[in-house]
C-alpha cells in the first residue's frame, strides 16, 4: 500500500458506503489495509448524510470513521504522522464527547472531549505512570480531582486552573502528609501538617509555609503555641511541656523551616506532552471545495495554506484574507460556500462570515481612543496634582514595622489619622518642592497599608505609577455624582476626588470591607488602596479628598464596548446614535444588546462571588451600586466587518505569528485559544479579569412593552470580558429615601435606581443572572 500511496502527490482516498451498524465494526479497527481510489471519483452523498471514510492525506495522517459534509461526524480515528492518535467521537470536524488520545511517549487521555479540549471527566496517564483523574476544563485540571505523581507522592482534592487549589490532602511517599487549603498549588490558608514520626502542625499557612497563628505538637503531648513566620524576628510564642516532660526544651521554632519542612516539597509532576487541541487537522477537501467554488477560484493551496493568486499567478505571501487552512475546519462550511457571494476580486465575504460558525456583525467598533487629557503646567488642577504625588511618595515611603493581615480594631478607628505639613521650602520630614503649601491627611493608614499587600501591590510599583515622571490624565467629564477621576498613565490606578459623605460611608465600613476581600480573592467588589485629603493653605482653606482604586480596565485587550448595569431602566440608556459610539462611551441597561455565556465552572463562581459580593453590600446598607463591563472582540475590525487584518496584533498577547512576516496581520482563529488557556496563559485569568466568553446577540421586541433584556438571536461572537462592582460607597440615606419618594409619584417605583438595599439587591442579582448565563 505504501507504494501506491508514494507514487501520487494528491489526497487518496476510498469512501465506502456502509449502514450505521457496519461503520460502527469498521471504526473499532485499527487502520486496516485500504484500498485507494482518486479523489475526483468521490460519490455524491446528500447533505447531512453519515457515511464512512478512509482517507490518507499527504502530510501522512490518516483518518477513518463516519463522515458527513466534508468532515468527520460521528465514531472515527485519526492517526498524526508523529504517532499521536484519537479514537472517539467527532462532531463536525472537532473531537466531541468521549474519546482517547495517545501520545508517541506512551501518555494517554481518556473520557470526555469538548470542540478539541480535554474537558469534562477523564483519566491522563503520563509516561513515567503520572495519573491524574477528575474534571478537566479547558485542557486544565480544575475541579474535584486525584492524582498520584511519579515520585510516589499523592494529592486528592480540589484543583483550579491546572493546580490544586480549595481543600485537599497531599500525602508524601515517605509517609508525611498536609490536610487543609491550597491556593495556586501551595499551602494556604487553614490546615494541618502530619509528620511520618507523629509531630504535627496545626494553623495557618501561606504561600506554602506556617504563616499566623498556629501550634506544633510533639507525639508525647507537648506543644507550642504562638505567631509563626520564616522571619525570626517575627516569631513570637509559648511552649507548654507534657506531664511527664523533665527540664527545658532546647528548640528553636526555626527548626519547622529548615528541617521539618525540608523534605516537603510539591511534586512538579509530569507535563502533557501537547494538548490535543493543539494537534492540527487539515482536511484537504474541504480547501478542494473551496477551489471548486466560483468565489475562491483565485485562491491556491501552497505549503498547506491557503493563498490568494493575483492577476499573473503568483502566491500571496500573506494571509490576509483567510488565514491558514486550518481557518477553515469550521462548522457548517459547505453550507456558507453555497450561500457566499462574491466581492472584492471574488472572495465570497458572506459565506467567510459563516466558515467559522458567525453571521455577520451588527455593530461598529471604532479605534480605541486614550482617555483624558494630561495635566499639563497650565491646568487648573496642576498644582493639586502635583500636591497629591508629594503626599503619596510620603505616605508609602514612610518607614513601617512589617504587619501581618490580623489587624486589631484600633486600625479600624475612625479618628485614626496622620496630618503632614508640606511646606515649599521643605520641613524635616518632607522635601522642597515647587507647589503651594498644603497639608496632607491619611486616613486609617495601616488599614490600607495591609490592603496594598493583601491584593499584592508592589509599594515601589505603586509609587512609579502614581508619583513617576508622567503626568497624570483627567477625565474629560465628572461623574454624576461630581466627582472627579484621574488615571495614571499606565492605567493602573483611578483617582477619584469624593465627598464628605462618601468618606464617612468607606470609613465606617472599612472594617467589613477589610474581612470581605481578605475572605474571597476572587470578589468583584473595587479594590481601595488609599483614602487621603489635601487641605490647601490661603483664604478658601479647600479639602480636595479622594480614594485611590484600582482601574478595572487595565488589560492587554482593548476594551471595545463597556457598559454600566445596575438593572434598572428609568434613565438607563445613553443618549447617542449607534454612529456615535465608541470605545469610551460608557452604555446602560437599555442599550446593552448581548448576553454572556461562561464556561460551566467560570459561571458557577460567577454566581457564587455575585452572592457573596451583593449580601456584602446588602448587609452594609450599600446601593447604586453597577456592574461595570468591558468587552473585547476577538474577531471584528474597526469597520465591523470579519476580521481580515488583526490591527490588535501588537497588544493582544495571545497574538501568534503563524508563519506571518513581522509588519503583517495576522487573522486570529480558534487555535489562539489553545495559547490563551496554555498553562503559561491561565495567570492572567481570573473571575472579572481577561475571561473568555461567548456573546450572543439579543434584541428587543418593537411594542409598548418595555424589555430590559432582549431576546437571543443564535449570533455568536468570541470574547474577551473584564467586569467589576463599582460605586459601592453610597448608603441609603435621607436624600436617596427623598429621591425615591419623589421619582414613585412619576415613574414605576420598581424602574428607578434609588431603592431600598434590600430590594436593590434583589432586583440587581435577578438582572445579572439574566444577562450571564452557563455555556451550554
Amino acid at each position: 500500500m505504501s507504494k501506491e500511496l508514494s507514487g501520487t502527490a494528491k489526497v487518496v482516498e476510498t469512501k465506502v458506503r456502509k449502514s450505521p451498524a457496519t461503520a460502527r465494526r469498521r471504526s473499532n479497527s485499527i487502520f486496516a489495509t485500504m484500498s485507494v481510489a482518486h479523489v475526483d471519483d468521490d460519490e455524491v452523498h446528500n447533505p447531512g448524510e453519515i457515511y464512512h471514510v478512509e482517507k490518507v492525506f499527504p502530510s501522512g495522517d490518516m483518518y477513518m470513521g463516519q463522515w458527513a459534509d466534508n468532515w468527520p461526524h460521528g465514531h472515527g480515528k485519526y492517526l498524526w504522522a508523529d504517532g499521536c492518535m484519537y479514537v472517539g467521537d467527532w462532531s463536525k470536524g472537532k473531537t466531541m464527547g468521549k474519546g482517547k488520545f495517545s501520545w508517541p511517549c506512551g501518555a494517554t487521555y481518556e473520557g470526555q472531549f469538548k470542540n478539541g479540549y480535554m474537558d469534562g471527566e477523564g483519566t491522563y496517564t503520563g509516561s513515567l505512570n503520572d495519573t491524574y483523574r477528575g474534571s478537566w476544563v479547558f485542557n486544565m485540571r480544575h475541579g474535584k480531582g486525584v492524582r498520584s505523581y511519579e515520585n510516589g507522592d499523592y494529592y486528592e482534592g480540589q484543583w483550579r486552573r491546572g493546580q490544586p487549589d480549595g481543600k485537599g490532602r497531599y500525602q508524601w511517599s515517605n509517609g508525611n502528609q498536609y490536610i487543609g487549603h491550597w491556593r495556586n498549588g501551595k499551602m494556604s490558608g487553614t490546615g494541618m501538617m502530619i509528620w511520618a514520626n507523629g509531630n504535627q502542625y496545626d494553623g495557618c499557612w501561606q504561600d506554602g509555609l506556617p504563616r499566623g497563628n498556629g501550634t506544633f505538637r510533639w507525639g508525647d503531648g507537648s506543644f507550642y503555641v504562638g505567631v509563626w513566620s520564616e522571619d525570626p524576628r517575627e516569631q513570637s510564642g509559648t511552649y507548654y511541656p507534657s506531664s511527664s516532660q523533665i527540664g527545658s526544651l532546647d528548640w528553636d521554632p526555626q527548626e519547622v523551616y529548615l528541617v521539618n519542612l525540608s523534605d516537603c516539597g510539591i511534586c512538579p509532576g509530569e507535563k502533557i506532552p501537547e494538548f490535543p487541541s493543539q494537534k492540527t487537522v487539515n482536511w484537504p477537501c474541504a480547501v478542494k471545495c473551496l477551489q471548486k467554488n466560483s468565489g475562491f477560484k483565485n485562491y491556491k493551496v501552497n505549503d498547506g495554506r491557503l493563498r490568494r493568486a493575483s492577476v499573473d499567478g503568483r502566491l500571496s505571501t500573506g494571509d490576509s484574507s483567510l488565514g491558514s487552512e486550518s481557518d477553515l475546519s469550521s462548522e457548517g462550511s459547505n453550507e456558507c460556500l453555497r450561500s457566499g457571494r462574491e466581492v472584492d476580486g471574488g472572495v465570497a465575504t458572506g459565506g467567510l462570515d459563516k466558515l467559522r460558525g458567525y453571521r455577520r456583525p451588527h455593530i461598529v467598533i471604532k479605534p480605541a481612543k486614550t482617555q483624558g487629557h494630561t495635566i499639563s503646567k497650565g491646568h487648573k488642577n496642576y498644582e493639586l496634582m502635583l500636591n497629591l504625588q508629594l503626599g503619596i511618595r510620603h505616605s508609602v515611603g514612610r518607614p513601617a514595622p512589617a504587619t501581618s493581615l490580623d489587624l486589631k480594631a484600633t486600625a479600624f478607628d475612625p479618628r485614626d489619622k496622620i496630618w503632614t505639613k508640606f511646606p515649599p521650602e521643605g520641613s524635616k520630614h518632607t522635601p522642597p518642592h515647587q507647589s503651594c503649601e498644603f497639608k496632607w491627611k491619611d486616613y486609617c493608614p495601616l488599614v490600607f497599608r495591609t490592603l496594598r499587600k493583601l491584593f499584592k501591590v508592589d509599594p515601589a510599583d505603586y509609587m512609579m505609577s502614581i508619583c513617576g515622571n508622567d503626568a497624570l490624565r483627567e477625565l474629560s467629564s465628572p461623574g454624576k455624582s461630581g466627582s472627579f477621576f484621574y488615571l495614571t498613565n499606565d492605567d493602573k490606578y483611578m483617582i477619584k476626588t469624593m465627598k464628605k459623605a462618601e468618606v464617612k460611608v468607606l470609613k465606617r465600613m472599612l472594617p467589613a470591607y477589610y474581612n470581605h476581600v481578605r475572605m474571597f480573592e476572587n470578589t468583584l467588589v473595587t479594590k481601595f488602596f488609599g483614602l487621603h485629603c489635601v487641605k490647601m493653605t490661603g483664604p478658601s482653606q479647600k479639602k480636595v479628598r479622594f480614594v485611590i482604586m484600582g482601574n478595572l480596565f487595565c488589560t492587554d485587550y482593548a476594551i471595545h464596548r463597556r457598559f454600566d448595569l445596575k438593572g434598572s431602566s428609568h434613565g438607563r440608556s445613553t443618549a447617542k446614535p449607534e454612529s456615535e459610539v465608541d470605545s469610551s462611551t460608557t452604555l446602560k441597561d437599555l442599550d446593552l444588546n448581548f448576553i454572556f455565556r461562561l464556561q460551566k465552572s467560570w459561571f458557577q463562581e460567577f454566581c457564587r462571588q455575585v452572592d457573596r459580593d451583593i449580601d456584602f453590600l446588602g448587609q452594609e446598607r450599600i446601593m447604586d451600586y453597577s456592574l461595570l463591563v468591558g468587552v473585547h472582540f476577538r474577531e471584528i475590525s474597526h469597520s465591523g466587518e470579519p476580521l481580515n487584518t488583526y490591527t490588535d496584533a501588537a497588544k493582544d498577547p495571545i497574538h501568534i505569528g503563524n508563519g506571518v512576516s513581522e509588519g503583517s496581520a495576522h487573522r486570529p482563529s480558534r487555535a489562539d485559544f489553545d495559547i490563551l488557556l496554555d498553562t503559561n496563559r491561565w495567570a492572567s485569568i481570573r473571575l472579572g479579569s481577561n475571561m473568555p466568553a461567548r456573546a450572543e446577540l439579543t434584541v428587543r421586541r418593537n411594542s409598548g412593552e418595555l424589555q430590559l433584556v432582549g431576546e437571543p438571536t443564535g449570533e455568536f461572537y468570541d470574547v474577551i470580558l473584564v467586569f467589576g462592582i463599582i460605586d459601592i460607597l453610597q448608603d441609603y440615606d435621607i436624600s436617596k429615601k427623598l429621591e425615591h419618594a419623589y421619582k414613585s409619584f412619576q415613574y414605576d417605583p420598581t424602574s428607578i435606581s434609588a431603592v431600598d438595599p434590600r430590594q436593590y439587591s434583589k432586583r440587581f442579582r435577578d438582572f445579572i443572572f439574566r444577562i450571564f448565563i452557563e455555556d451550554s
